[in-house]
């Protein structure tokens, strides 16, 4: 099959001296009847250049839908008298969400019947979720094209009506202790929370308490855990804000906490009667201090936990009695428990070389047990229950897998590249015990490093797939992330976005180097800003890696961020820079993977993306490929890949997703050379 070739239409503007040229600006125009052609064409493309690939396709989703247990339930939690659980059917796309009341011999009451809302809609996401106090009210949002655009709704749990509440572009929301009265924030047209509101059940007219000027900022109220407070938080990439009320006093005005300043960032919850501030005021990883209500000076202030260079301070879980703080070391995730009462303190301690570990929900704020999720590259997904005052972990629940799982037979392992200027680079690996060192195994290589965001060491059943097939699996931690605390998040931004670039290929070098994986047999991986750090990395080293799939990927950076009209834009200038600026626009010129395509040999690309999706539009995938091919003599190994039913995560329901990831890893299989 020839390749579709999109028409070059340039569109040229000058900026900082420089004339920036983007010949396929026209994709943008979703109503141009031109660009779902194209996309349609390149979609077809891709199917037609892998149709051989249809039986190990179907091979990939049999075999990883047997793995799971298709009719199963979550571990219930109590909130308020009720215990709240999803479950699932086999055969049915999405979750079952239902409580019972009292005890769990109880009968079900369905709550949300997710696949009955979802029956007429090829997309179907649910984002709010809460409950009254009383647990008569549920309020959610739910959307139905994958853009992001939340509609909240109110159903009477006790005879399952949904009332005349229909408020669009929802993003978070809050009941009052009365049951009546709903604090929410709407989005603007770039998808920004700016404008908070209250609202009286059956009322017309809602209160505009706020809203937020400045676009770098976004609003979300929330509800303590304790329940006695409502807070309103706005945050950009670099300073906070926040104001309190009490739930038990809808009508009154919100109480402001600390001022904004400049690179100033905390987060405030209820200890029960008093503060706890999470802060960066005098380092940036964070200390914990407490003050009273009706005295939030910083004068006033109780170091609880001091700030700490090589300890950051991620969040706090407040109870009655414990605090538990989440912090990372060394790269990975710990809890420590602070008893209130007697003053002692302990480390909640994990096995594994590497392994994601985080609160679960933790509903009731007057416990004694907290639970908390585990998982690693080999251990399946956990959920325990921590009894904080005799300090047994208690198993709830641990993923099943179906077909004879068995973890021993493969390994974990914690790697360290060495960047090109010196900086020592976190690698988490997994790959099936026999796997010689000899620099013959193919390796699937995952990097993202961007907003601080930790790149997670999570269990997936789909990638066993992978691993039997001899694949080696690897996470490279490269800096952007927040792996380290924010000093590492800050030397992989503005500025210094480069170095996420030559770390992920010091990675890649080192796994080479090391034996690990052979250099023609190396797939790369990155989604959203992951697909912005491949790209950049492919510029900058084509050899690396014999493909790449990008998902979703942020490739346009330079036009993206001139666009303050879409969503995220001004929000993350913080997080990229601003172009308008010669500086933010010399660095992200430099570097943009869109931008610095050219005529070189790239390896073969998977590249994603999906028609509503509102965090990086689909033209920055097919505007990328569209000058990959006109660049590159046709480029019959880049493929554009387009979901027409979604948003960001791709497909919604959960057979359809998996139908996803079984052509992505057909397609990775085939590059790699693997057999099926």
């Amino acid at each position: 099959m020839t390749p579709p070739r999109a028409p070059r239409e340039p569109k040229s503007f000058k900026l900082h001296g420089d004339v920036v040229v983007d010949e396929y600006a026209w994709l943008r125009d979703k109503d141009d009847p031109r660009v779902r052609a194209y996309l349609e064409a390149e979609d077809a493309y891709a199917d037609g250049q892998y149709s051989s690939l249809a039986h190990l396709r179907e091979r990939l989703y049999k075999e990883m839908l047997a793995r799971i247990k298709e009719t199963d339930v979550s571990v219930p939690y109590l909130k308020s008298g009720y215990w709240y659980y999803a479950r699932t059917e086999q055969g049915k796309q999405y979750p079952i969400l239902a409580r019972k009341p009292g005890t769990l011999d109880a009968a079900e009451e369905i709550v949300l019947d997710l696949n009955l809302l979802a029956r007429d809609h090829s997309y179907f996401a649910v984002d709010t979720f809460t409950v009254s106090d009383d647990g008569t009210l549920l309020a959610y949002s739910i959307d139905t094209t994958g853009f992001r655009e939340y509609t909240l709704h109110v159903k009477d749990l006790r005879d399952d009506h949904i009332l005349s509440e229909a408020i669009p572009r929802v993003s978070s929301a809050a009941w009052a202790k009365d049951g009546r009265t709903i604090f929410y924030v709407t989005d603007d047209d770039a998808k920004r929370p700016y404008r908070f509101w209250r609202h009286r059940l059956g009322e017309a007219h809602d209160d505009l308490l706020y809203e937020e000027s400045d676009e770098r900022f976004s609003l979300q109220v929330r509800r303590s855990r304790s329940g006695r407070l409502i807070f309103l938080e706005a945050d950009s990439h670099t300073a906070s804000e926040a104001w309190f009320l009490e739930a038990s006093r809808p009508g009154d005005a919100f109480r402001p906490l600390l001022p904004r300043r400049v690179d100033f960032e905390y987060e405030a919850d209820d200890g029960g009667g008093f503060f706890w501030i999470r802060l960066n005021d005098v380092g940036r990883n964070h200390r914990l201090v407490r003050c009273p209500f009706d005295d939030i000076r910083p004068e006033a202030f109780e170091e609880f936990l001091p700030h700490r260079p090589d300890v950051m301070l991620s969040g706090v879980e407040p109870f009655e009695n414990t605090l538990i703080a989440f912090e990372r070391v060394g790269g990975l995730e710990r809890f420590v428990v602070h008893d209130l009462r007697t003053g002692a303190s302990h480390t909640i301690a994990f096995p594994e070389a590497a392994y994601t570990a985080f609160p679960d929900i933790n509903a009731e704020f007057s416990t004694r047990s907290f639970r908390f999720r585990y998982q690693s590259m080999v251990t399946p997904h956990s959920v325990y229950a921590y009894d904080l005052e005799t300090r047994e972990r208690t198993l709830l629940k641990r993923q099943e897998v179906l077909g004879g799982y068995d973890p021993e037979r493969y390994r974990v392992e914690r790697l360290t590249a060495t960047a090109p200027d010196g900086t020592p680079v976190a690698i988490s690996l997994a790959a099936r015990r026999d796997v010689p060192r000899d620099g013959t195994a193919p390796l699937h290589l995952v990097g993202y490093g961007s907003y601080g965001h930790p790149l997670p060491v999570l269990f997936s059943s789909n990638r066993l797939s992978l691993l039997d097939r001899g694949v080696v699996c690897a996470l490279a931690h490269v800096r952007g992330g927040g792996e380290l605390g924010k000093p590492w998040h800050d030397a992989g931004r503005m500025a210094n976005k480069t170095n996420s670039f030559s770390d992920l290929i010091a990675s890649a070098d080192h796994l080479v180097s090391e034996g690990y994986a052979s250099r023609d047999r190396i797939v790369l991986e990155g989604g959203s800003a992951g697909g912005l750090l491949i790209g950049a990395a492919l510029n900058l080293r084509p050899d690396v890696a014999r493909g790449a799939i990008l998902k979703v990927p942020f490739v346009d950076v330079l036009n993206t961020m001139l666009d303050a009209s879409l969503p995220l834009t001004v929000g993350e200038f913080e997080e990229w820079g601003n172009p308008t600026l010669p500086e933010d626009y010399r660095r992200i010129r430099a570097y943009c993977p869109y931008t610095n395509l050219a005529r070189r040999p790239y390896p073969a690309l998977l590249v994603k993306t999906s028609l509503h999706d509102s965090q990086v539009m689909y033209w920055e995938a097919a505007k990328y490929v569209a000058r990959l091919r006109a660049l590159n003599d046709g480029a019959p190994e880049t493929i554009l890949k387009v979901n027409f039913a979604a948003g960001h995560s791709g497909s919604s329901g959960r057979y359809d997703a998996l139908r996803e990831v079984a052509w992505d890893m057909a397609w990775l299989l085939h590059t790699l050379k693997v057999e099926g």
